[in-house]
């Protein structure tokens, strides 16, 4: 049996906020158009939406370092990766990062060279990417191929997610 709401315990709850996250990323990337992926900026400036996506995937693999994770996934060549390519790495490190916060959180042990703790890891993971994925909404609208509503609004959904 499921446990309820009020039997979830704070630490599962946090670690079901960062999946729901993680899947909301997906989400956004499963719903851009493939034209997008390598547009260039409007500015011909800074990271295409190939790139922002590497950095997500660079940053999780940062802090798998970091922290001494066994499993570090493999990086991302902007130019060459594919949107499938990028949304598996993507779910590798997701899911690394999860074993890792959730050890930090049944341990009670702070994250090796993350300062506060493990809940504010996942907070500044959220925020992190969070930015990101704004980034290339706004980049996706921008080069001329704007996320649908249905998924627009879909990222908002994490009662379904």
């Amino acid at each position: 049996m499921a446990k309820s709401e009020l039997q979830m315990s704070a630490a599962d709850s946090l670690l079901r906020t960062f999946d729901i996250h993680s899947r909301i990323t997906v989400y956004l990337l499963q719903n851009l158009d493939p034209q997008c992926w390598h547009a260039p900026t409007p500015d011909g400036k800074g990271r295409d939406i190939a790139g922002l996506v590497c950095h997500i995937h660079s940053v999780h693999c940062m802090w798998l370092k970091a922290a001494a994770s066994a499993t570090i996934p493999v990086a991302l060549d902007k130019s060459t990766v594919t949107q499938g390519e990028a949304i598996s790495a993507l779910e590798q490190s997701a899911t690394l990062l999860r074993t890792l916060v959730g050890e930090a959180l049944s341990s009670g042990v702070r994250l090796k060279n993350f300062k506060p703790d493990a809940v504010a890891f996942v907070g500044y993971l959220i925020a992190h990417d969070s930015h990101h994925r704004g980034q290339i909404s706004m980049l996706a609208r921008q080069s001329g191929f704007p996320l649908a509503k249905t998924a627009n609004f879909g990222l908002w959904e994490w009662g379904t997610r």
